[in-house]
């Protein structure tokens, strides 16, 4: 959880346990992580193995390309990796890794980029 609660992020105490951290990325937006174990009574699907495969791909609107850079420089600095960042003109994005190896892509899209 102390990953999360560093890229800004808090979570909702009646949704947290100890097998569970339900993370509350807007008033109406969560993420809920869960043990391995916790996984297993959920789904008979087994996790894969996120140092050799992609499980999850998260997506995040922020609200402007400094929030998209500040938020993906916190998740570096409490121990995910960061892609580079993209800049398509109408929409910038940047990525990062968290340390359970799950992906979540920062996008900052604005006005589309105007005909030549």
């Amino acid at each position: 959880m102390a990953f999360f609660t560093a890229l800004g992020y808090s979570f909702d105490p009646q949704s947290t346990t100890d097998a569970t951290a339900c993370i509350a990325i807007t008033p109406t937006t969560t993420v809920m992580l869960m043990t391995q174990a916790k996984f297993r009574e959920l789904t008979p699907r087994a996790a894969c193995d996120t140092s050799k495969h992609a499980e999850v791909l998260f997506s995040l609107t922020c609200a402007s390309r400094q929030e998209v850079d500040e938020l993906a420089a916190r998740a570096v600095a409490a121990g995910g990796t960061m892609d580079r960042p993209e800049d398509f003109g109408f929409m910038y994005t940047h990525g990062f890794t968290d340390i359970d190896g799950h992906g979540w892509g920062l996008v900052c899209v604005g006005e589309p980029p105007t005909a030549a």
